[in-house]
């Protein structure tokens, strides 16, 4: 009955009549408690993964062509939309030879971030025919900064940052995989 009008004292109820004057008190405080913490966010809370990563989806091989060789790799396949919108989120740590391929059906031009991704990652945009079209190096953890792919591409490899260039993975490379064309 407190947030009701009360017909027999005719006038509106208190806002603390339903906890007394200790629940206002109480509410007040926690308001003079929160007005002495600090303003500004403690940034390395703020960068922690809070999320849960999602579990490790299907592996499959994959091989890339450089100029120096070959170079093998075990990715996790992200094939649903849902698995793709997490893609490695809240994953501290990518080993070296593994990373997650976003694959689409037909080739479209696609945009990447950093959200909620703690570690640096090497993203190659691949097109219908396995060519490597652009490699974003070393990504910036927890950016929202959108990586675009410019232009159509099939998929999207993503590798430990750095590991492209150690491996001398670059634009024009070939990646061999069943779902580009060879």
């Amino acid at each position: 009955m407190s947030g009701m009008w009360n017909a027999r004292r005719r006038r509106a109820p208190r806002p603390w009549s339903a906890h007394g004057r200790r629940g206002t008190l109480a509410g007040m405080a926690a308001l003079a408690i929160a007005a002495l913490m600090p303003v500004a966010p403690n940034v390395a809370l703020a960068q922690q993964p809070a999320g849960v990563p999602q579990e490790r989806l299907a592996v499959e091989p994959l091989a890339i062509r450089t100029k120096g060789g070959t170079v093998h790799f075990l990715v996790e396949m992200a094939r649903s939309p849902a698995e793709q919108s997490k893609g490695l989120m809240f994953r501290v740590e990518v080993p070296d030879g593994t990373g997650m391929l976003f694959l689409h059906e037909r080739p479209r031009p696609v945009a990447m971030w950093m959200k909620n991704t703690p570690t640096s990652l090497d993203m190659l945009f691949i097109d219908q025919a396995g060519v490597v079209q652009k490699v974003a190096a070393r990504t910036t953890p927890y950016s929202e900064t959108v990586l675009a792919s410019n232009g159509p591409v099939a998929g999207v490899l993503e590798i430990r940052g750095g590991e492209a260039e150690r491996l001398g993975i670059a634009v024009g490379d070939t990646v061999h995989h069943p779902h580009f064309e060879q």
